[in-house]
């Protein structure tokens, strides 16, 4: 299917053939008939993309703030090939999408296929949105009509924050597409409406409807004219609708407002507040969050959990729902916002008009079905690159998952290998086309069965979302497939055995998980020392591990298993390592009354079987700027410490004073060549497996905030 994406390092806008996505849980898919191009939101992005480096970093100077911080820690190359490989990365744009439900996913109520909705879905021929993101069109509205009603929700988010009453006075700075949807609901609110813009064409447009305006490419004084339409009293509240850096929208509604008035900020502007004219008057000052309550909230857009409706009366879906009554009665008018129309096939035109001309909205139309061909769907799978047949003996890999840490840190480890690489799968289709592009994948899909069921696949690399990873682990082992997962391996005990049972019965029993700490060199470097002495050993990690926030998904004991079960492992591991021996106790204490309650904050400790010790000091309520991990190691009267695997220092070890590396190195490359060398050779797997196993049941035991005893008692 053709998609319309962004380079954020060129700013260059492409019609890319992607796969089409698949219809998770709680999702519709939607064949596309229009879109809407939001001019002020998309110009804003394409500028960001053109802009050169010194651009980007003015227009986002909190990102900047993190890349310095990111290169006092992990080191100047590490930093500038993660910003590099961001910056690679496409955008998918648009989210004002109109088209019929063609397959609705598990758990969706309310809709059906041949549905006509709209939905925050991107400029494509085929999108898959959760169903709280979307709403039924109604009959009198047609499709380009009701591409406006998700703009159309700003405004009226905005309007409902600012609590109009009949009569009152209302102001809109800034008349672009979301101003002049929003001055048409103040007026259908039985307001009188002020509207202020630098767009004489705008201006004469609100004008039409019975809006006073303020066209401020002729000096006018916007606010002489709200005080002379108020008779000097002040308006009831203005909107801000606008996108600029400047401070002045601000100090403008302000100073225009009555005592006691309300300013809602819709747009961007600059928030450098003055006191002076907030305090004299008792003015409110706040923010909208796009389309309404159940925005960025991940149990209501992904998990599909409504808000009551008699305690959350307006919702996000409800505010779409309600914009579409308002076109379909003929009180919002929507014809006259519509300046270009171009097919999809002419994308990248209309991004032209976005960035050189002035423009309001920008429809795009979609082709409909091909009468000539049979119906059904259109494919999962597309091809990137054309292969040479298989070679007996050739290590031939297929990847399930393109987030982030496969396209920044997996992908790149894996493609030096020189591995052949067969099929990358991404829900969406995107990322994993983006990612199978760069690094040389014959196949883009977002079908798993696919790598699972090609027999030339002989490796296939799991790294999904975490819920997920015990399910494809067991359907690889059935498949015959040799399997590496990220961790952690599997979430519940009941899974784990499952994967035992899999693991068994494989005619290929090979698994392996993402424990690269074990393979970055100065860990190499640390066993190799540890061989020549003798006696129990000491170890003590610290992990100032960062806060993640509570409604993230690796927070989600269902989604992500939690921190200590998601990542604390890697540490368990490690000292199983560097131990070489079973666990024979591990513990685990909870630092109570935080708040929100993580359970990610917490001491690990352990005791192995010939008597070595070891702590884990997981921690995510540390700063940022102080380094993440560090490792020490106590032997027979020395010392080894590990800083953030950059630097390995020995104390009282006769030669040996330390090691020092250019970047953090942290084993993903050893580990992926280990992985297809073992492949290659027809090895074992270079963990074995119940080795694996015995770091997943303490991993379980300890996350659950149980201690573990190797005797199972």
């Amino acid at each position: 299917m053709k998609q319309i994406l962004q380079s954020l390092k060129t700013g260059r806008t492409e019609l890319a053939e992607v796969p089409v996505p698949a219809a998770g849980a709680g999702q519709l898919l939607i064949r596309t008939s229009a879109s809407l191009i939001s001019a002020g939101t998309e110009r804003s992005l394409v500028g960001f993309g053109r802009a050169n480096w010194i651009g980007k970093a003015r227009q986002q100077p909190d990102k900047v703030k993190m890349v310095l911080e990111k290169a006092k820690t992990d080191g100047l190359a590490a930093t500038l090939s993660a910003v590099q490989s961001k910056l690679d990365q496409p955008l998918a744009l648009g989210y004002c999408n109109a088209g019929r439900v063609v397959r609705a996913g598990a758990c969706v109520d309310g809709f059906s296929p041949g549905d006509r909705v709209i939905s925050n879905g991107k400029h494509a021929e085929w999108v898959a949105v959760p169903k709280n993101l979307c709403a039924r069109i109604p009959e009198g509205v047609s499709d380009e009509q009701a591409t406006f009603a998700m703009v159309g929700a700003i405004g009226l988010q905005g309007l409902r924050l600012a609590v109009p009453t009949l009569g009152e006075t209302i102001v809109v700075t800034g008349l672009g597409l979301i101003g002049l949807l929003t001055v048409q609901l103040a007026l259908a609110h039985g307001c009188r409406v002020i509207g202020i813009d630098f767009d004489s064409g705008r201006c004469a447009l609100a004008q039409a409807w019975g809006v006073t305006t303020v066209d401020l490419s002729k000096g006018t004084d916007p606010v002489a004219v709200a005080m002379e339409a108020t008779q000097g009293r002040g308006v009831d509240a203005v909107l801000i609708t606008a996108a600029t850096s400047s401070n002045e929208p601000v100090h403008q509604a302000a100073s225009m407002c009555r005592k006691r008035g309300r300013i809602v900020l819709v747009g961007v502007a600059g928030l450098s507040l003055a006191r002076s004219d907030f305090y004299e008057k008792e003015l409110t000052f706040q923010v909208s969050c796009s389309y309404g309550p159940g925005r960025y909230d991940s149990d209501y857009e992904d998990k599909g959990r409504d808000y009551p409706f008699g305690f959350v009366r307006w919702t996000l879906q409800r505010n779409v729902e309600a914009v579409l009554e308002l076109v379909e009665n003929r009180r919002l008018q929507i014809d006259p916002l519509i300046t270009h129309r171009f097919p999809i096939a002419e994308a990248e035109q209309a991004y032209e008009v976005v960035a050189r001309e002035q423009s309001l909205g920008i429809v795009l139309h979609y082709p409909g079905p091909d009468p000539s061909t049979a119906p059904g769907m259109p494919a999962r799978t597309v091809a990137l690159d054309s292969g040479a047949p298989v070679v007996a003996g050739e290590v031939v890999v297929g990847v399930l998952g393109a987030g982030n840490f496969s396209g920044q840190v997996l992908l790149p480890s894996l493609a030096r290998t020189g591995a052949r690489l067969r099929t990358l799968v991404s829900s969406g289709g995107v990322s994993g086309t983006h990612w199978g592009k760069k690094f040389g994948f014959e196949l883009s899909s977002t079908d798993p069965r696919v790598p699972l069921e090609d027999p030339s696949i002989n490796v296939l690399i799991i790294a999904t979302r975490h819920e997920h990873h015990a399910s494809l682990v067991v359907q690889s082992l059935s498949a015959g497939k040799r399997t590496y997962v990220e961790k952690p391996l599997c979430l519940t005990g009941e899974e784990l055995a499952d994967i035992r049972k899999a693991y068994t019965s494989a005619r290929n029993p090979f698994l392996m998980v993402g424990f690269n700490r074990r393979y970055a060199p100065h860990i190499v470097k640390i066993k190799a020392l540890l061989a020549g002495r003798c006696g129990p050993r000491a170890f003590c990690i610290m992990a100032n591990a960062g806060a993640i926030p509570a409604h993230h998904w690796t927070q989600d004991a269902a989604a992500g298993g939690g921190r200590i079960l998601g990542e604390a492992v890697h540490y368990i591991d490690l000292l199983r390592s560097l131990a070489g021996v079973p666990i024979a106790q591990a513990s685990i204490v909870f630092v109570e009354g935080l708040a929100p309650d993580t359970r990610d904050v917490a001491t690990l400790q352990f005791l192995f079987e010939d008597g070595s010790i070891g702590t884990i000091h997981y921690w995510a309520n540390g700063s940022k700027s102080f380094p993440k991990e560090r490792l020490e190691v106590f032997c027979g009267g020395g010392i080894l410490q590990l800083d953030n695997f950059r630097t390995l220092r020995g104390f009282g070890w006769p030669g040996f004073r330390g090691q020092r590396l250019w970047s953090q190195d942290k084993g993903h490359q050893a580990e992926m060549a280990a992985l297809v060398k073992a492949v290659k050779e027809g090895q074992p797997s270079p963990i074995p497996f119940e080795e694996l196993i015995e770091v997943a049941e303490v991993s379980l035991a300890l996350a659950g905030g149980r201690s573990y005893q190797r005797d199972g008692s």
